[in-house]
């Protein structure tokens, strides 16, 4: 048994020496004045749940003074049978199950309320993170990548909730086990318990030089399972892609690479393990017979009796698990911090200037950029330059041009997801009143971006998702609009039939036609389609777009397909950085050749 009890120790120790050391070198490169405003970020959310934490506290205590409590009974019931002393044996018998009964009723307490202080936590990180990601400028949190937001989102809220919760209770706890025990301990003999506090400090020690070691090799093991996660990812994330080029067996071949490569780190691992841990476990079976040797020495003298013996081994094993447990601490703060550290990242991304008062235009709006460019924020490289658009009320106005030229940036200006260098950009209502595009007036406008933008659910949610009051009937109009309803109507639920994420179980076409409907669903003033008839028929996309003309909505269609032109106003061509407007003459040329 002390064998799995020196393994667990190494264990909890390693970690702790090199937290000791990383906390030492955090604290003589100024380092250690991050971590500490970290831990005041994470106890933001203890102090609001404070009653909650104090009673975890309180709970955690009496559990471990219920513990010794029994232990120290259990000595003077084993003296007693020993003694045959039957007139104290049965009263130190029912103290003894009723210690041990209330010491385990209270840890079932403490496991039950901590589960639900950690679930209450972890909600109250989760969406503090969530609303201000939503909140940030979207070019901000687009420099994260998906998967990156996603662990962060997941992974690190699950370590910050958990410190929140329980790890400055955990140090009150441990602390008072550890002083308890120990002063128990010294009541008996001072001798056992300078046994007892020096066994765990001397594994410590004895294992700093294998530390460096097992490092090396959970590094590469999580090196090695990270990119084998990354892989697998891609693979599932492009499996129609992959399954139309008929490389299956090649991707197989992949992932059997990845698992030998996970498969000999492992095996390393395990056998530095088996040897360190055997190491170990002779050193701390060694403490183990000093304090059996030394125990079973006073007992020969006569100096204590069996049931003083044993509560002397038994505290001994407590007392090194109490010790080990406050340096456990340690990397739990450091790894607590390190999560706040990466959250506090996306909290703290720039946020979006909102306006108090709401825009409200009135009527048919026009939309107008002036003199607009716009540069990537990183190295000021410029893409778009001297761009000046003009879409009037109920207009159909046309951005055409090659992939990747700028178009979808134009979009975004609109939106106020992007914000141009210099330049105006304006929205008009009918009463000739301007208001600035940007964030502030993104809910004048019905956005339709390329791609499969349905959320996973019914076809009823994704279109209330923009416009909670809907009724059926306007929702069966705007479909009619969008040319959706007649394949609508002949699915099983109709409006309520479930789709999967991104719109699984539908056409490309289908998608893009609910997608329409969503935006129209809105009753926004001014509609941006970003390449939403790219999955559409010659047919198909001609009545949507006459049934969006008849709307009298003004109308930005970003698209590569010329045949949008012929159902146009007029067009721009975004081109090498530069938009110019079509001559009437050129926008002819251009539906002739298509």
């Amino acid at each position: 048994m002390e064998q799995q009890t020196g393994k667990t120790v190494y264990q909890e120790d390693q970690s702790g020496s090199q937290a000791v050391r990383m906390l030492h070198q955090r604290a003589k490169d100024g380092t250690l004045k991050g971590v500490l405003h970290d831990w005041l970020w994470i106890w933001s959310f203890s102090r609001s749940r404070w009653g909650s934490v104090l009673l975890y506290t309180l709970f955690g205590i009496a559990s471990s003074i219920l513990g010794l409590v029994s232990g120290v009974i259990g000595k003077y019931l084993i003296d007693a049978i020993i003694a045959r002393d039957g007139e104290t044996l049965l009263p130190l018998a029912a103290l003894t199950l009723a210690a041990a009964g209330l010491a385990t009723a209270m840890q079932m307490l403490t496991s039950r309320f901590s589960a639900k202080l950690n679930i209450a936590m972890h909600n109250d990180v989760q969406a503090k993170v969530f609303r201000d990601l939503l909140d940030s400028e979207w070019g901000e949190i687009t420099r994260f990548p998906s998967g990156e937001l996603l662990s962060r989102f997941a992974g690190d809220v699950n370590t910050v909730a958990s410190c929140a919760v329980s790890w400055l209770p955990n140090v009150i706890i441990q602390g008072i086990t550890m002083l308890a025990t120990l002063g128990v301990v010294l009541y008996y003999d001072p001798i056992m318990a300078l046994i007892a506090f020096a066994s765990t400090p001397a594994m410590i020690f004895a294992s700093r030089r294998l530390l460096r070691r097992q490092r090396s090799f959970n590094q590469k093991q999580r090196q090695v399972a990270g990119g084998m996660a990354a892989f697998e990812a891609e693979t599932f994330r492009n499996v129609d892609t992959l399954k139309s080029f008929g490389v299956e067996q090649q991707m197989n071949r992949k992932l059997h690479r990845w698992q030998r490569e996970y498969k000999e780190v492992s095996l390393d691992y395990n056998r530095f393990s088996i040897r360190t841990n055997l190491w170990l476990s002779v050193l701390g079976t060694g403490v183990q017979y000093l304090a059996l040797g030394y125990c079973l020495w006073r007992l020969w003298r006569g100096d204590i009796l069996i049931g003083t013996m044993v509560l002397f081994l038994q505290q001994r094993a407590n007392l090194s698990s109490a010790f080990s447990a406050m340096i456990s601490l340690i990397p739990t703060a450091l790894s607590g911090s390190v999560a706040a550290e990466r959250i506090r990242e996306l909290t703290q991304l720039k946020k979006e200037p909102r306006q108090e008062k709401k825009v409200s235009p009135v009527g048919e709006c026009s939309v107008e950029l002036k003199d607009v460019c716009v540069s990537y924020s990183d190295d000021k490289k410029i893409v778009l330059s001297d761009v000046n658009i003009r879409a009037d009320a109920g207009q159909v106005v046309a951005l055409v041009g090659p992939s990747g030229e700028g178009k979808s940036t134009l979009i975004r200006l609109m939106l106020g997801l992007v914000y141009p260098d210099g330049g105006e950009m304006f929205l008009t209502d009918s009463e000739g009143t301007r208001y600035p595009l940007g964030a502030d007036t993104r809910g004048c406008f019905a956005y339709v971006p390329q791609g499969n933008t349905l959320l996973a659910g019914t076809i009823a949610e994704n279109l209330r998702l923009v416009n909670p009051e809907l009724t059926e009937e306007e929702m069966i109009a705007a479909l009619e609009d969008a040319c959706a309803w007649d394949f609508i109507k002949e699915m099983p639920m109709g409006l309520h039939s479930v789709i999967g994420e991104g719109g699984k179980g539908l056409s490309e076409g289908q998608a893009q036609r609910i997608a329409i409907a969503r935006a129209l669903v809105r009753k926004a003033t001014v509609m941006l389609l970003d390449e939403v008839t790219s999955a559409l028929d010659y047919a198909t996309e001609q009545r949507v777009l006459k049934q969006l003309m008849k709307r009298g909505i003004t109308c930005i269609v970003a698209t590569h397909r010329l045949s949008v032109l012929s159902m146009c106003d007029h067009a721009y061509r975004v081109r090498e950085g530069r938009v110019e407007l079509l001559t009437r003459e050129e926008l002819e040329n251009l539906i002739t050749f298509e």
